[in-house]
């Protein structure tokens, strides 16, 4: 609800002799964070990161009421009429923040570009790497930090059992 926030990345290594732009050693992160909120990310193959598909995680996740921020990318330009409103930035024009006066809305993906530095940092800082197989994992892990990044240790242990109650636990997580 209220101002969201959503964005992708390409997680994978780099190529020798590829440019920037090559994806194809690289798994997709949806996220979509809600200002002062909470965030939830999408691990998707390259293939399914289109328009349709960005649309239904943003139907089953985001209230219609919200204002959606997204950058430029055309695979928001549908997904975003289902909203309150849809707001842009241009950043291929080196634009990060718009304040639209007509509006007093702040277009921004400053919060979700942000989420993802902290979440680059965690891969390249602590893992050094992750399989495409299990990236999942990861995201969810980083989902479950920031959204409870405002609590202290004890009342986010008491979570992260609450979360597995009912739950075995095996080699690769918990199951069922």
């Amino acid at each position: 609800t209220g101002t969201v926030e959503a964005d992708e990345v390409y997680v994978g290594g780099k190529r020798r002799g590829q440019g920037r732009g090559y994806r194809g050693n690289k798994t997709a992160v949806v996220t979509v964070v809600e200002r002062g909120g909470r965030a939830l990310s999408h691990v998707m193959p390259d293939e399914s990161v289109t328009g349709k598909e960005i649309g239904a995680i943003l139907d089953t996740h985001v209230a219609p009421t919200a204002i959606l921020n997204t950058d430029e990318s055309s695979i928001y330009t549908e997904s975003g009429k289902d909203f309150a409103a849809h707001d842009t930035v241009n950043h291929k024009q080196e634009e990060y923040v718009r304040n639209d006066k007509a509006t007093g809305r702040l277009a921004t993906t400053n919060t979700v570009e942000g989420y993802f530095g902290n979440f680059d940092r965690q891969i390249n800082g602590t893992h050094h790497h992750v399989s495409g197989k299990h990236l999942h994992r990861y995201a969810n892990e980083f989902d479950f930090k920031y959204n409870t990044r405002k609590v202290n240790d004890g009342t986010r242990t008491v979570e992260a059992v609450r979360l597995l109650d009912g739950r075995r636990l095996t080699l690769f997580g918990a199951v069922g």
